[in-house]
C-alpha cells in the first residue's frame, strides 16, 4: 500500500498573453475561431497596410536619392584631394568637399533607419500570436480602428498557454519538511530538482488520472495558517484541463508498504479504543484493542493487533459476543472495496520514503 496525501488547489496557466497591435489602423481580417488552440506566429488580426506600404516606399525613394548624393559626394572629395595635392584648390575647398560627404553619409543612415521603422510598421499590420495556447473572444471586430504602440493600445483578445498547466495547493508544515527531506535524501538541491509524482483530478474525475510532478515550493511559509504553497506541472497536450478550475492533487506520503486490510464496519468502538472480533481456533469470539491506519476505499489498514492469517467477524457483529462460540462462515470483501483499493494503489510512482511506524513486514 501507499499512503496518499491529498489536498485541494486551482488550476493556473504558466503564461498569459494580452494580445495588442503595435500600429494603429483599421482592421481588415480576424482569421482564428475565438476559443481555439493557437500557435506562436498565427495570424490573429490584419490591419490595412496600404498607408505602410506607401510610407516604405517613400522611405527607400529617400534612401535611392542619399545613395546618389554620397556617390558625388565621394567624387567630389575624391577630386578635391588630387586637386589639393597640385594647389589648384584650397585647403577650404577641401574641408568643405569633405564635410559634404560626411554629412550625406549621415543622410544616408538616417533615411536607412526610417526604412526600417517603417518596414517594421508594415510587418506589423500581421498581428501574430506571442505564444502557444487557447485564445479567447476576440474584442475588436473587422471595421474598427485601433490604437497601437504602448499606452492606449487596444486589446485586441488574450491567450493564455495549456501546455503543461500548474496546480497550486497549500501543504501543511510537515508535509512540506517531508518533500525537503526526501529531496535531501534523493541527493537533489531542491525540491524543483526532485520532481516528486503528484496526480490531479478535477470534480467530475475519479482514480486521479492526471499525473504530473512537483517543481515549486514557496520560499516562505505563511504563518497564519501553517501552509506552504506547493506547485505540480502536469501535462496538457490535448488542452483538456483548463486554468482556473478546482482540482485536488495528491501526493504520496510513504514508500510501498504491505499491510493488513479489513472493512472499516468490522472496527468497533469502546470509548477511545478501537476494537476488532477476532474468532480464534476453536470458533470463539475475542475482544481484540487494534491500532488503526490510513483508510484505503473501504478498507482500513491495521498498524498493530492483527496477525495476517487470524478471521475477523465482518457481519452478524451483535450476535457475536466476546468469550463465546459460533458457527462462523467465510465472507469475501465486496467487490466496490476492491475496485477501491486497486484505484488508490494503481502503479503510480511514488517516494522513496520508509513506511510508516509499526507497519507490518
Amino acid at each position: 500500500m501507499v499512503d496518499w496525501e491529498e489536498y485541494t488547489g486551482h488550476l493556473q496557466s504558466p503564461q498569459t498573453a494580452n494580445v495588442a497591435a503595435r500600429i494603429s489602423g483599421f482592421i481588415e481580417e480576424v482569421p482564428f475561431q475565438e476559443g481555439a488552440l493557437v500557435h506562436k506566429g498565427d495570424v490573429l488580426f490584419v490591419i490595412d497596410d496600404r498607408p505602410f506600404k506607401a510610407d516604405l516606399d517613400n522611405r527607400r525613394g529617400n534612401v535611392a536619392k542619399d545613395e546618389a548624393q554620397v556617390n558625388l559626394s565621394q567624387t567630389q572629395l575624391n577630386r578635391s584631394e588630387k586637386l589639393l595635392k597640385t594647389n589648384v584648390v584650397d585647403q577650404q575647398d577641401y574641408d568643405t568637399n569633405t564635410a559634404g560627404y560626411q554629412q550625406a553619409v549621415a543622410q544616408l543612415a538616417a533615411d536607412k533607419a526610417a526604412e526600417e521603422t517603417s518596414r517594421l510598421n508594415l510587418e506589423w499590420t500581421r498581428v501574430t500570436a506571442p505564444i502557444d495556447g487557447r485564445i479567447s473572444r476576440m474584442n475588436i471586430t473587422v471595421g474598427n480602428l485601433i490604437n497601437g504602440g504602448a499606452g492606449q493600445a487596444t486589446l485586441l483578445t488574450t491567450i493564455v498557454s495549456v501546455d503543461p498547466v500548474y496546480c497550486y495547493v497549500s501543504v501543511p508544515e510537515r508535509a512540506f519538511l517531508k518533500y525537503q527531506a526526501y529531496a535531501a535524501k534523493e541527493e537533489h538541491a531542491s525540491v524543483r530538482t526532485a520532481k516528486i509524482p503528484c496526480y490531479i483530478q478535477l470534480e467530475n474525475e475519479t482514480d486521479y488520472p492526471h499525473k504530473g510532478y512537483i517543481d515549486f515550493i514557496d520560499n516562505s511559509l505563511d504563518t497564519n495558517t501553517g501552509t506552504i504553497q506547493v506547485r505540480g506541472v502536469i501535462p496538457n497536450p490535448m488542452g483538456t484541463l483548463t486554468p482556473g478550475l478546482f482540482a485536488r492533487m495528491r501526493v504520496a506520503g510513504s514508500g510501498r508498504y504491505k499491510a493488513l486490510l479489513v472493512p472499516e464496519g468490522a472496527i468497533g468502538t469502546d470509548q477511545n479504543e478501537r476494537f476488532l472480533l477476532i474468532v480464534g481456533a476453536e470458533d470463539v469470539v475475542e475482544a481484540r484493542p487494534v491500532e488503526l491506519g490510513t483508510l484505503f476505499g473501504s478498507l482500513r489498514s491495521i498498524v498493530a493487533g492483527l496477525r495476517p492469517g487470524e478471521r475477523v467477524v465482518v457481519n452478524g457483529l451483535q450476535m457475536a459476543r466476546p468469550g463465546t462460540k459460533v458457527s462462523p462462515q467465510e465472507a469475501p470483501i465486496p467487490e466496490d472495496s476492491i475496485r477501491a483499493l486497486n484505484a488508490t494503489d494503481s502503479g503510480a510512482d511514488t517516494m522513496a520514503a520508509p513506511p510508516p511506524t509499526g507497519a507490518p513486514p
